[in-house]
């Protein structure tokens, strides 16, 4: 899973943060502007970009725009929520100026992609989300933890940039009073998280509590302090973060966690799905909607996770039958995931060199497949320890200008754990090169988009895209190893089972456990693993819907150029063109590449 933090920060990451992200809509209210209130479409859409760095200050962080560095707006509150409306409102009523048919063919596919955003933010803010400010695997107290260590997307280069960061952190404790107080509305209402879920929280927030301000995380960029500074700006910004760290984050992750164990523990649901608090069914619905980007039933997608389930099935036996191992499927995946020669890593060095011995294998090959490449730097790097437990692996978006690398987290507990069949390959595909890193990069990387195109994130796309470039293994030189394919063949039917599962617990009762054992029935992975997945998806509804989905779609539009084409058909040009222009809605995206598809004829 990428981690751009969804609309670029995990503040923004998750529908249940309930504000940043939201989207989609009623009829403006507002009164229409004549055409001299408005000028050309691109500066309507520049304008609602500088307007949005303002609202989502993190999130302007997070693409490299460093403005509003020390802001950290209390998105928790109902006028900043009714300040939201109004801005998608304007802007809509802004669009509504424009006859589509008279623009040009970008400025069309930017028309069509702000108005189903503008629409769907709004439908977004008629929801009771807010009161569910975050949970275990996304919201601004992991983020924050994230930004404030250093080495990530917060600059921590110059004095100014350090007591940028303690301008944050001060917003850091009201945002959380007012989160505790949307919590609680929450539980006057139902609307609150599963029991495990709060169980996976609160560790989260004790482990930010210290005793010592130098055995905190938000220590780290203290330890780093460029030797270019001055003595009295290290001693000023030492004992400045010593303080905030004590007199403020300690206190403020104290009280959430004391919060959360005390108060809201005890009135977490024993449900497993959304569809037991109140307007649950309302919510998955919206929630289907804006993942897959698509009009798709509930019962359409879980039908189709169950197609894909058998399929992917079939060819798993045919590599069992290959390596010949005597026994079934499931012994298979038992064998797979438990079986010493799977875990050879002594080290974690060890596990980051074995990911970056596949991009060496596949660096030679990727001209096969692609015409245009990133010019943003990629590393691959460790999670840090404070949030690796709950972490998956994932990929987190470079800035445009190359300052600071696109970044493929692994995650790794125990070195002597870590599994090869885990689908290193796969992983590495989808996360890092060419998938993440090579869709976001040369996305943001086009300065032809308008800005709010160029740092703009749809999982169907995005994440249909990461798990399409796992099925070019074998054309990058990877899946050799019939274990390897195994591996990408287990991430595949992962993300089939998640269909399943899915709209199974948050539509037709499936419980947590049950969900559980239908992943491990169905994948080797084991019940640790299977529990932290299942949890992800009662904490997001929706969000692991994306991937299947957009990935069935890609491939779809792959074959059905490749059959009209013929030997006009170009894989290279292909790639090209489904990148260039950023991710988009599903619908747009397919109407974009049929009209490539008819200038190649």
């Amino acid at each position: 899973m990428k981690n751009r933090y969804f609309a670029a920060s995990l503040l923004a990451g998750t529908l249940l943060l309930g504000c940043s992200q939201q989207t989609a809509t009623e009829n403006s209210s507002a009164s229409p502007q004549t055409a001299t209130d408005v000028k050309d479409l691109g500066s309507v859409l520049d304008q609602y970009w500088e307007e949005n760095a303002k609202l989502f200050p993190l999130s302007a962080t997070t693409n490299g725009d460093n403005r509003y560095n020390d802001q950290l707006p209390n998105d928790q509150t109902q006028a900043f929520r009714e300040q939201l409306r109004q801005y998608y409102q304007k802007y809509l009523a802004q669009l509504q100026n424009f006859d589509r048919e008279k623009l040009a063919d970008n400025d069309k596919i930017s028309y069509d992609i702000f108005r189903y955003d503008l629409q769907m933010n709004l439908d977004g803010l008629k929801l009771n989300t807010w009161m569910i400010p975050f949970q275990q695997f996304w919201g601004l107290p992991l983020s924050m933890g994230q930004y404030g260590a250093g080495g990530s997307v917060q600059p921590f280069k110059t004095p100014e940039d350090y007591d940028n960061w303690l301008g944050r952190v001060r917003g850091f404790s009201v945002w959380a009073d007012t989160a505790i107080s949307n919590f609680r509305r929450g539980m006057r209402a139902g609307v609150v998280l599963p029991r495990p879920l709060v169980q996976k929280i609160i560790p989260q927030m004790q482990q930010m509590v210290v005793t010592d301000p130098t055995k905190s995380d938000f220590y780290g960029p203290i330890k780093t302090l460029p030797a270019s500074f001055s003595d009295a700006d290290k001693q000023r910004i030492t004992a400045a973060y010593r303080t905030a760290i004590m007199n403020e984050l300690v206190p403020t992750y104290r009280r959430l966690g004391e919060f959360l164990k005390t108060e809201y523990l005890p009135k977490a649901r024993t449900s497993t799905g959304i569809a037991a608090v109140p307007e649950g069914r309302a919510l998955y619905r919206y929630f289907v909607r804006n993942w897959t980007t698509t009009d798709k039933s509930e019962e359409e997608i879980y039908q189709t996770g169950l197609s894909e389930v058998k399929r992917i099935r079939g060819e798993m036996e045919r590599v069992r039958q290959q390596v010949g191992f005597k026994g079934d499927l499931n012994a298979f995946f038992n064998y797979m995931r438990s079986d010493k020669r799977f875990t050879p890593y002594k080290s974690d060095a060890e596990v980051l060199n074995a990911f970056r011995a596949i991009q060496a294998r596949i660096t030679p090959n990727l001209p096969k497949l692609f015409g245009r490449t990133p010019k943003t730097p990629f590393e691959i790097r460790q999670t840090e320890e404070f949030r690796e437990a709950s972490a998956s692996a994932e990929y987190q978006q470079g800035t445009p200008d190359g300052s600071r690398p696109g970044i493929f987290y692994v995650p790794i507990i125990d070195a002597k754990t870590f599994r090869t069949t885990s689908g290193m390959e796969s992983l590495f595909l989808h996360e890092a090169i060419p998938g993440h890193h090579y869709q976001i990069s040369l996305q943001q990387e086009n300065t032809d988009l308008p800005k709010f195109r160029r740092f703009a994130w749809y999982g169907a796309m995005g994440e249909g895209w990461a798990l399409y470039t796992e099925s070019l293994g074998r054309e990058l030189g990877l899946y050799t190893d019939p274990y390897q394919y195994m591996g990408a063949l287990g991430d595949e039917i992962h993300r089939a089972i998640r269909l399943v599962v899915d709209v199974g617990m948050h539509t037709k009762g499936m419980t947590r456990e049950q969900a559980i054992k239908y992943m491990m029935d169905n994948e080797a992975i084991d019940e640790q693993g299977a529990t932290a997945e299942i949890e992800r998806y009662m904490a997001i509804p929706g969000q692991a819907l994306s991937y299947k989905i957009g990935q069935l779609k890609i491939r779809e539009l792959r074959d059905k150029y490749a059959n009209q084409l013929g030997a006009k058909f170009k894989i290279q040009d292909f790639h090209d063109e489904l990148l260039k222009d950023g991710v988009m809605p599903l619908a747009v995206l397919e109407q974009k590449m049929d009209a490539w598809a008819a200038k190649q004829q």
